[in-house]
């Protein structure tokens, strides 16, 4: 207040009052405050949002940026992610209008792991057409890379908004929401997996068949039942604490992995498919 004449003050008391009676509010309402001013919330939105300056680019330029946007597209396609980044860079160099380029980028930079840059271009493709649905898909699954799957649910709500009928958006979306409530279970893994699918499988069916005639396999089931109904085996070379019954899971997986290794790298792709979706996504 010392900055201001003393009729500023005034004018300013009284903007202050008006604020206290329109919103019901006063000072005394500490549970309203907020980390960050005002000040600094605008300066962090413009930053984030990078405004750019209206493009000047020559035809030619257009059309050399458009090309080396397909090479780019080329290059996810053979999974040179590194040369594709290139690529949309320099396009983005001779047309930084484009927000196409800035997606497309945002979708290699997510395959190297580098999911805030990614997350970067997607912003600067939505300040340039806010009504880019695939910016916001690729944000989405940005963010799920770095697990802050309620931001990366927003974002695919926003993408459902303007593009309803996109499955891969449904599709992400409720991988996203699964996660999120996984990390607010106390037994949450973060890991989504299809038990149903997995026991309807034949080839699984058939290798659990084969392991049960195994004797091995017969003996380390023997202890883990007679340790869970407390028979005699509990305590006399029995599965006696949690580290035993990890060892023997151990035991059983490897032999399960000896049995029939394609098949669990079956289930290892199906678990990573099932947590992106994106990996069929086209690029524009």
């Amino acid at each position: 207040m010392d900055t201001f004449t003393s009729d500023e003050q005034e004018s300013l008391e009284v903007a202050i009052q008006c604020l206290e009676t329109v919103f019901k509010i006063n000072p005394e309402d500490s549970h309203l405050a907020v980390p960050v001013c005002l000040r600094e919330m605008f300066e962090d939105s413009y930053h984030k949002s990078e405004t750019l300056p209206l493009s000047d680019s020559l035809p030619e330029d257009l059309e050399k940026a458009d090309q080396l946007k397909d090479e780019g597209n080329n290059h996810m396609k053979e999974e040179n992610y590194g040369a594709a980044v290139d690529c949309y860079s320099q396009a983005i160099e001779l047309d930084p209008n484009n927000a196409v380029y800035y997606c497309n980028r945002a979708a290699a930079q997510s395959k190297l792991s580098n999911h805030k840059e990614a997350i970067i271009d997607c912003e600067r493709a939505i300040a340039i057409d806010p009504k880019y649905s695939k910016a916001y898909g690729r944000m989405g699954l940005a963010l799920t890379s770095m697990n802050k799957y309620q931001e990366a649910i927003n974002s695919y709500r926003k993408a459902l908004d303007l593009d309803p009928e996109n499955d891969s958006y449904k599709s992400n979306l409720k991988i996203a929401e699964q996660k999120l409530r996984d990390m607010s279970s106390p037994t949450g893994t973060g890991i989504s997996f299809d038990m149903a699918s997995l026991i309807n499988n034949p080839a699984f069916i058939s290798m659990a068949a084969s392991l049960m005639q195994n004797p091995q396999v017969q003996q380390l089931m023997s202890g883990m039942m007679t340790n869970a109904i407390g028979g005699p085996a509990a305590g006399v070379g029995g599965l006696t604490d949690l580290s035993s019954l990890i060892h023997a899971g151990q035991q059983f997986a490897q032999q399960i992995q000896q049995q029939n290794p394609e098949l669990i790298e079956q289930l290892r792709n199906h678990i990573r498919s099932r947590s992106f979706s994106s990996s069929t996504e086209e690029h524009s």
